[in-house]
Formats: structure tokens, sequence, C-alpha cells
């Protein structure tokens, strides 16, 4: 959910789609194809250091056509998408191997690609789709590009959309924000409001993934490497670790920003740059606790909130006291 340009913030929406049953499996098939042919354009942009659009089109829109079946608008959707993925795996100075796509996903283009009709969703080549459930919030900003992704037998599709940035009010004071492991503490002279955080049932879930690695591992041979049940049931333990706490930090900082705004306070966080360093010297426990619960995750969903609703934000020093703060951003 990256910020859009000056006066634009952009945002995703997430629809829960249903592909007509007939067709289901003619969506699957072509959603393989773009994965395969989207690993061979990676593979190719990479080799012939093709990063512009001409020279990606030159190389592998008729390979995209023929080879692998994709419509012409997929085909170019589909290096766009090689593009940025290769460039992305390019600026990293300690890239390794070069990346392969696994999941199952497509790039959509904005009335080309797809369409959005009521409770309906319209995809290139006929493909119709029913909309389960949406935000409904943003509906009055137009579509742009789009994701179609299949994951645990279901289809999403994320719909990007754009919409003006809110002015900033002028802050009459400040709310601190102090984030530790067991509980976020915001509020200042006036207010105070502590929000528990779901830490222990992350872990839990995470204790019960390295469980089922070690019961299937052994010094020579990782078993649950080759039994398709038991990675999943790890990947599911994983990844409810992971939603739990994405779903708290996108609630806390929404209440920290409600907060904010009642009062037409500005919100300061701590900036905690260079933190992974220091939680090397604490003991493994308690350093796994704070890595999992992931500052960044809910330092980023502040600052979203705080854009999306007007409110000035304020990083400092975690040394600092709340009066010897920075100017504002604005």
């Amino acid at each position: 959910m990256p910020a859009g340009g000056e006066g634009a913030l952009t945002l995703t929406v997430r629809m829960k789609v249903s592909p007509e049953p007939e067709s289901e499996q003619t969506v699957l098939d072509l959603l393989r194809r773009y994965r395969d042919a989207l690993n061979y354009s990676i593979r190719v942009i990479i080799a012939n250091k093709a990063l512009s659009l001409g020279k990606a089109h030159k190389l592998l829109y008729k390979e995209l056509r023929e080879r692998y079946g994709l419509s012409s608008t997929i085909a170019v959707g589909c290096y766009r998408d090689a593009i940025a993925i290769a460039k992305s795996w390019l600026r990293n100075s300690k890239r390794g191997k070069v990346p392969t796509v696994k999941s199952l996903r497509m790039w959509l283009k904005s009335e080309d690609g797809y369409r959005v009709k009521g409770d309906r969703v319209e995809l290139i080549g006929g493909y119709r789709f029913k909309v389960i459930g949406w935000d409904r919030r943003y509906d009055n900003y137009p579509n742009r590009e789009a994701r179609l992704v299949f994951r645990e037998g279901k289809f999403t599709l994320y719909v990007y959309k754009q919409m003006p940035r809110p002015a900033r009010y002028a802050p009459k004071g400040v709310l601190a924000v102090d984030v530790n492991e067991r509980q976020v503490v915001v509020g200042n002279s006036s207010v105070e409001v502590r929000v528990e955080t779901p830490i222990e049932r992350a872990l839990r879930y995470r204790r019960l993934a390295e469980r089922l690695q070690e019961k299937y591992s052994s010094p020579k041979y990782n078993a649950w490497l080759r039994r398709s049940g038991i990675r999943r049931r790890i990947r599911h333990f994983r990844r409810k670790a992971k939603n739990i706490l994405e779903d708290w930090a996108k609630r806390t900082s929404h209440t920290i920003i409600s907060l904010a705004r009642q009062g037409q306070l500005a919100v300061a966080r701590e900036d905690l740059t260079g933190l992974i360093e220091s939680l090397r010297k604490l003991p493994k426990g308690h350093r796994t606790a704070l890595v999992m619960l992931g500052y960044r995750r809910l330092a980023f969903w502040v600052d979203w909130q705080a854009e999306k609703n007007g409110v000035s934000t304020i990083c400092c020093r975690p040394s600092w006291h709340i009066l010897n703060v920075p100017k504002v951003r604005r």
C-alpha cells in the first residue's frame, strides 16, 4: 500500500471473488501458464538486461503469445510484472539466485484486463467472477491496476485505487507512542491508553510450527520438506502467527490515529532504526518475541493511517524526551 504521487494516496481494496463453477479449472490453467510465462520472462529480462518496455516487448511478446497462449493484454502485463521483479532483484546488493515465482497470481490492467460491474468482475477472455465481499468505502475512487491471486483454494482480487491526500491540521499538542513487548502505551499529560500485544498467541503458533519441523527432522534428513501435508500444516501455523500480528497492528494504528484526531494532536513515535543490532544482546526468548512483534509493521500502519487522516507524525530517538522532538513532518 505505497503512497501515491503528490496530492494522492494509493491504497489496495481486497475483493473475495468466486469464478463460475464451469470456468474455475480454466482460470487455474490460465494462472499456471501465466506463472510459467512470468518465470521465463524474469530469466530472459535479467540475462539480457532488458529493463525497458521496448526491449522486453521485442524479446518476449511473441513468445508469450505463442508458447504460453496468453492474450495480448495479459502478455504485456506479464512482462511488465517481470520487469518490476527483475529491477527489485538487481537493486538488492545481497541478491541470491534469480527470483522464481511459485504462487498463482496475475497482474491485470484496468479496463483492458478487468472490469468491476456491480457484484461481478469480468476478466479479459470472458472469465466472470462473483464478488463475495469487499470494502465499500472506496467505491467512488476509480479502479487502477489489479492482481488476481489464488491461495489456499480461494480467489482474491487486489484492486489498487488512488484517493486525494487530505490536508493536515495544525496540531495542538503531541500524543506519544511507546512500544513494548507486552503492551503499547499511547498518551500524554491528559490521556493514557494501553493496548495489549498478541505476542503470546502469535508465539504459540510459531512454536507449533517449530515442533512439527523438529518432529519430522533428523541430522541427515528433513522429512517435513518432502511431506506435503506436514508442509501445509507448518505454513498454516506460520501464516496464522503473521496474520494475528498484522491484524493487531492495523487495529492499534487505527486506535492511535483516532485518539490523535479527536484531540487535534500530532503522533510521536520512536525511530528504532538499527533495532535488530541492539536485539542481538538480549536473551533468545525476549529477542524472538520483539522480532516477531515487528515494530516496523506497526510504524508502517501508523504512518499510513496518519497520511490517510491528515495527522502529522514525529519520529524521535528513544532517548529523547517528548518535549525535545524535531519539527513536525508535513
